[in-house]
């Protein structure tokens, strides 16, 4: 019966700890970031470095792609750019817009 109680004291203690911890804020919770996408129309080629699997020379096509037949209607045009397949478009398509 000892061993019970004793138990609940502590499992009680250990709540009431992490609950103190979290409103001092000595434990934050995961922050709630909506993430920018990138324009694809618009991004330079550094910006478009930031997405998964995209370096310099695709980067740099995407810039010339886009210089030489406009603006990108669809996201999913991107796959017309060398280097951009189905793959790297499941990667990047919900971190892209072309708004």
């Amino acid at each position: 019966m000892k061993n019970i109680y004793l138990k609940g004291m502590v499992s009680c203690l250990v709540f009431a700890l992490v609950l103190v911890m979290f409103t001092t804020g000595f434990i934050q919770a995961a922050p709630e970031t909506k993430e920018k996408k990138v324009n694809i129309n618009t991004a330079s080629v550094s910006e478009l470095q930031t997405l998964p699997r995209i370096g310099v020379k695709v980067a740099e096509r995407i810039v010339a792609f886009r210089k030489e037949h406009g603006k990108f209607k669809k996201i999913e045009e991107i796959m017309k750019v060398k280097g951009i397949g189905e793959k790297i478009f499941k990667q990047i398509k919900d971190k892209i817009t072309v708004d």
